[in-house]
């Protein structure tokens, strides 16, 4: 039986950087590792706050002093992070021929979108069952937008939405304009600024990490990037993911822990981190499900931050992409033959492997021949692509309503064999996955003993 359940938006408004600095009347020249990102989704995430009881606010007022509130820090967190308010635009010439993107930080553009929406559904009817209800792809704006669209919509939008006894608040952010990264500093400074607000704190509010805006580009290239093509329809492509079911699987602090012990105890090493075992474990138990051919090669490509493996560093604080996908690969025997250990181990070969020299070589690729990410791509039948961290500190953002409840995401950007990493909700090194699979893929995994035996 279908939900009737619809999410309906009361009100809309634009929100600009508070008091403009010159740097945001400035254009933003895109690097190699944002261009790249022309095609795919905005990044989508949220947080679910319970709302104070009924018995100790007037929910009308509550809701009214939250949305103004929330709308003020906003306008004093895009005054830090402002290329957020602004507008990709495209520089053609004929003559020399030229093809470039870029941001338009400028204050004349409308600013970031925010939006006030209802759901007449509760916490419980949205993390209770078991597989993620299609609703939450609601709470989130700029759905199925690809990033090139940031031309001419928003790069930043925030969605409020008031369930009975919850506020969700989404946000959908420009994949061209940051990574996880960014998008995280973004978030837990705006929680931040919001906190400082409440304490008094009015306008001028210190921060603890300063975005650093000055991209970074290799060395004789930049900062503008031509590429070779005339209109945007040659590397702008819309996919539409098939029919998944997603689930969130919870693996506790100590679970991943003797994950961790069997893994480097198998390869006699004390090197495996623990996401790597926990990727194995994901990896083998997915292929396992899958029913794949004992000879097809698999492949897990972990999501990696460029940031710590350049020489020098770039400061966690660097606003922009910085993102690479390193991958361990294996046939299904192999895979499955040998244990957690063995395929653990090829994850942190890839991980180890990938320095400063890797990171140049790619580029160094790309510059000379440039290539847009496609969505589609990336959706092979036989790999896993495990996205996000559980590093990113997504439960210290508060917003006068105590710690969030659950984290979720929108439907961006999710394809069969999209793993998404969310830190557990009481710390402490335990991690929620967020696993899309086909539906029959879902349930062999449901099945499926070894992954099923580590799940909390």
């Amino acid at each position: 039986m279908m939900s009737t359940h619809v999410v309906r938006h009361v009100s809309e408004c634009f929100v600009k950087p508070h008091c403009p600095g010159q740097e945001s009347n400035q254009i933003c020249n895109l690097t190699p590792w944002d261009i790249a990102m022309l095609s795919v989704h905005y990044i989508q995430k949220g947080l679910l706050f319970k709302k104070p009881p009924t018995t100790l606010v007037d929910q009308h007022d509550f809701i009214e002093n939250l949305l103004e509130k929330l709308k003020h820090s906003l306008s004093l967190t895009l005054f830090h992070f402002y290329p957020l308010a602004g507008r990709l635009v495209t520089q053609k010439t004929q003559d020399p021929p030229s093809y470039a993107v870029l941001v338009d930080c400028n204050n004349n553009s409308d600013g970031a979108r925010f939006i006030y929406a209802t759901l007449d559904m509760t916490i419980s009817d949205i993390i209770s069952p078991i597989d993620v209800p299609p609703i939450v792809h609601s709470l989130f704006d700029h759905h199925k937008a690809v990033n090139h669209d940031g031309h001419t919509m928003p790069l930043l939008s925030i969605q409020v939405t008031q369930l009975v006894d919850a506020v969700f608040i989404g946000c959908s952010m420009n994949h061209v304009i940051g990574d996880g990264t960014s998008y995280w500093n973004f978030f837990n400074t705006w929680s931040e600024i919001f906190q400082a607000q409440a304490e008094g704190h009015e306008y001028d509010v210190p921060i603890s990490h300063n975005p650093i805006h000055n991209r970074w580009f290799p060395e004789l290239y930049g900062p503008l990037i031509n590429l070779p093509f005339k209109n945007h329809d040659e590397f702008i492509s819309r996919f539409e993911s098939p029919k998944l079911r997603e689930r969130i699987f919870h693996f506790s602090a100590e679970s991943i822990a003797k994950l961790k012990a069997k893994a480097n105890k198998e390869c006699n090493t004390t090197k495996i981190s623990s996401f790597q075992s926990l990727s194995a474990l994901v990896w083998r138990s997915i292929t396992r499900a899958r029913s794949v051919p004992q000879e097809q090669r698999t492949s897990c490509k972990l999501a990696t931050d460029n940031r710590s493996r350049m020489e020098p560093p770039l400061p966690k604080e660097y606003f922009g992409n910085s993102l690479h996908a390193v991958s361990g690969e294996a046939t299904t025997r192999e895979l499955l033959e040998n244990g957690l250990g063995w395929a653990a181990w090829k994850l942190h070969l890839a991980v180890a492997n990938h320095n400063a020299s890797a990171v140049l070589d790619f580029l160094k690729e790309w510059l000379e021949s440039p290539f847009i990410y496609q969505i589609g791509g990336f959706f092979d039948p036989y790999c896993v692509m495990m996205g996000s961290s559980p590093r990113f500190n997504m439960y210290g953002n508060e917003f006068g309503m105590g710690k969030a409840v659950a984290v979720r995401s929108g439907y961006a950007n999710k394809f069969d064999g999209k793993v998404t990493s969310y830190p557990g909700h009481e710390g402490g090194g335990s991690i929620d996955l967020e696993v899309c699979l086909s539906p029959d893929t879902m349930s062999a995994l449901e099945s499926d003993d070894e992954f099923m035996s580590a799940v909390c």
